[in-house]
């Protein structure tokens, strides 16, 4: 099992998705902003390997505007060595990791612009974790969708612009189940119709089910990762006190940690901690794992 947290490392003191407004689009306004970038994601991988942190989900923003028309520099070119040096640093220190683009992804859309673009922003992505030449394991996080009234027609569309993906995108793609709309039950029937892998989430799955349990949860899902894959993906949060129902907690509660570890003993995956004090968590939940040293 390998513990992970996304995109921010508040110990350092940089970050790795700096952006800036699209009106102020220039190419070496991209190159400055890719390379503070890439030089804070050195810095928050190396921390991470350091601390025993090694699943780590890098921002969308790695390259700003990257999806965007305005976007013609070949920033994978020039950027080439860069992203290779990375690539080596993550597969030699067996790191893992993933991207989750924003909520404006939605292939399922019945709007054919923003399934347009979200194809290109999906692009985008399967390109940045090609130039690092990582494997097969790294992979793409994306919710199933939107309702829009009709679920089944929803779903339909999911697969149809699924299966018609570029293949360099088909094969880091994962869906996951979400607190309101698609149950994993929903993300199994559509694995089963796509074979597209199902990344669980665990803090969804409380608020989003049809009755299954952790354990049976978590296997069912295991069930839809080929080799190729890697291991199973799972987001792990709990529910924010006194917040509305849906909304990650501040920082982790540890016994609620250790009853999911408890109910999913023996059972293999790497471990997303979705919790907003990051790495805080992260290494917490790592004690909880190993024990006393």
């Amino acid at each position: 099992m390998r513990i992970g947290y996304p995109c921010i490392n508040r110990s350092i003191g940089c970050t790795a998705n700096h952006t800036f407004r699209l009106a102020g689009y220039s190419d070496a306004r991209l190159i400055d902003t890719v390379s503070r970038n890439l030089d804070c994601l050195e810095r928050i991988l190396d921390w991470n390997l350091k601390h025993g942190l090694l699943f780590f989900r890098i921002s969308s923003d790695i390259v700003p505007f990257a999806s965007h028309p305005v976007c013609r520099f070949d920033w994978a070119g020039h950027f080439a060595n860069r992203f290779a040096s990375i690539g080596n640093f993550i597969k030699k220190n067996k790191m893992r990791i993933s991207m989750h683009p924003d909520q404006f992804v939605l292939i399922n859309s019945p709007d054919e612009g923003i399934v347009r673009r979200s194809i290109s922003e999906l692009a985008y992505h399967a390109k940045a974790l090609d130039v690092m030449k990582l494997g097969q394991s790294a992979k793409i996080q994306i919710h199933v969708g939107g309702v829009y009234g009709e679920k089944e027609n929803a779903v339909k569309r999911f697969i149809a612009n699924y299966t018609a993906l570029p293949p360099e995108v088909i094969r880091r793609l994962v869906i996951e189940n979400d607190e309101r709309s698609f149950s994993l039950g929903d993300c199994l029937r559509i694995s089963r119709k796509t074979g597209i892998p199902v990344l669980f989430d665990s803090f969804h799955h409380e608020c989003n089910n049809n009755g299954e349990h952790a354990r049976e949860a978590l296997l069912l899902a295991s069930e839809t990762w080929k080799k190729k894959d890697g291991i199973l993906m799972v987001d792990y949060s709990s529910q924010a006190i006194g917040a509305r129902t849906g909304k990650h907690c501040e920082s982790m509660d540890i016994r609620h940690f250790k009853a999911f570890l408890e109910k999913t003993r023996g059972l293999d995956f790497d471990i997303m901690l979705e919790i907003k004090d990051k790495e805080k968590s992260a290494k917490k939940a790592l004690g909880a794992i190993l024990g006393p040293s």
